[in-house]
């Protein structure tokens, strides 16, 4: 049952919210080109409904973050930060079984492009906002929202640019919470996790440069880029990482042990395997087993402009990841596997973060979503990837992953992230708007 300030309006406002904001193309091409502006309006209009007063910013014409300060009843206390993005990655239309940009109603489900990344979690911080308005409920903490442009490419004209640019908005921010996380993953033999993000690996997105001598392809030529460039690529995406367990994904390994019945594992034991643990882990391995290592995928190549002829140049892209602690072994792994002839540099580069899992803000989120879903055990993880809250903790603020969707079995909520047919189940925005209101009461 919800809590007597989260009405039916609200239950009905996190759909309408989320369809509206779908019907909003804000597709985000990358290198500047995207448009958030009438999305921030339309959250800019909802906020000021209430009396929230939104501030709108933009670094460039079109790219618009909305920023707004809930003020709390403690003074003394330090401000909460919620952050969402509006901006979304391109969706082919004819791929899709409903239009990516409709935000149709169907059977119970919200459909389109930004129903899971993440115009549903805007959708559910306006409705509860709007709600706490109307029932007259203050937090204790000041909460400082963000709805930010550009985050699934850099950041540049988003998070980055507010944080850079905008520091004194988000004055006594402590914390934040934002996307990734708290979403019902289907284990093995009806094991119904909620992941809490704690940590994101870092971004080290690479241009490798091959230099060599131009010639006609018909002659020897020691000195090829194409060649250079080809042997540090397959040397780079063959390369096996060495684990490296950071803490809040031993405190993943040791939660997903214990949740599939298994004992805690010695993480610290000579000989530890934790390939062989995530053997044991069957499908919750998951969550952790792209985390337990930095990675290195080679994704793009560049070179040459007519087949007989040999390039004096050759380029090519690598995408990065990083374990928190893991960037100088990043760095010198790099130098040793591109070699003397392929230069390297960092194309986009964006540091990784941990949170505490024995923080009271964790045991926060973690009770919030047992109140709503008793049954179900939550566990931390570390992000693969990474969101704008890399951008906010230059400001110092530790970021968590959490917007909450209770979800039904056999729905695959990471394969709907930039994939096609995204969408999202009413019953799973009305829980969300449920958790989120007692999870930001609470914290």
């Amino acid at each position: 049952m919800a809590e007597p300030h989260i009405d039916p309006q609200a239950l009905d406002e996190v759909v309408t919210f989320t369809s509206e904001l779908i019907r909003i193309d804000t597709t985000n091409h990358g290198g500047g080109d995207g448009v958030e502006r009438r999305a921030a309006e339309y959250v800019a209009e909802r906020l000021a409904d209430v009396g929230v007063e939104p501030t709108l910013l933009e670094k460039a014409p079109d790219r618009t973050n909305v920023v707004a300060r809930i003020p709390g009843t403690d003074p003394s206390a330090d401000a909460l930060l919620v952050h969402g993005h509006l901006d979304v990655v391109p969706a082919q239309p004819e791929d899709w079984t409903v239009h990516p940009f409709s935000g149709e109603v169907l059977d119970g489900v919200v459909w389109g492009r930004g129903a899971i990344d993440m115009k549903n979690m805007d959708a559910m911080v306006l409705a509860v906002v709007r709600a706490w308005a109307r029932a007259g409920v203050r937090p204790r903490r000041d909460i400082v929202l963000a709805f930010t442009a550009d985050e699934e490419d850099s950041a540049e004209y988003g998070s980055g640019f507010l944080a850079d640019h905008h520091p004194g908005l988000f004055e006594g921010c402590t914390e934040g919470i934002s996307e990734s996380g708290a979403f019902t993953f289907h284990a093995d033999d009806g094991l119904r996790l909620y992941p809490v993000a704690a940590g994101e690996r870092g971004t080290a997105w690479l241009r490798l440069t091959a230099s060599g001598a131009a010639g006609h392809g018909s002659k020897v030529n020691r000195a090829n880029a194409v060649s250079r460039l080809a042997g540090a690529v397959t040397r780079i995406g063959e390369y096996a990482w060495p684990v490296r367990l950071t803490p809040t994904v031993r405190a993943a390994l040791t939660e997903l042990a214990l949740a599939n019945g298994l004992e805690a594992p010695d993480l610290d034991a000579p000989g530890f395997d934790v390939d062989a643990l995530l053997a044991r882990l069957g499908s919750s391995a998951a969550l952790v087993e792209p985390t337990v290592r930095n990675s290195s995928n080679p994704t793009m190549l560049e070179a040459g402009y007519k087949v007989n002829v040999i390039p004096g140049r050759a380029t090519a892209f690598v995408d990065g990841r990083m374990v928190p602690g893991g960037e100088e072994e990043f760095r010198e792994t790099m130098d040793r596997l591109t070699g003397p002839d392929v230069a390297w540099e960092f194309h986009h580069r964006e540091t990784p973060l941990q949170a505490p899992v024995d923080a009271p803000a964790f045991a926060v989120l973690r009770e919030a979503l047992e109140h709503y879903d008793p049954t179900a055990r939550v566990v931390p993880f570390c992000m693969s990837g990474g969101t704008d809250a890399k951008q906010f903790s230059r400001l110092g603020i530790t970021g968590y992953g959490y917007s909450p969707l209770r979800l039904p079995a056999g729905f695959d909520y990471a394969a709907l992230f930039h994939g096609v047919d995204e969408r999202v189940p009413v019953d799973a925005l009305h829980f969300g708007v449920q958790v989120l209101d007692r999870a930001l009461l609470a914290l």
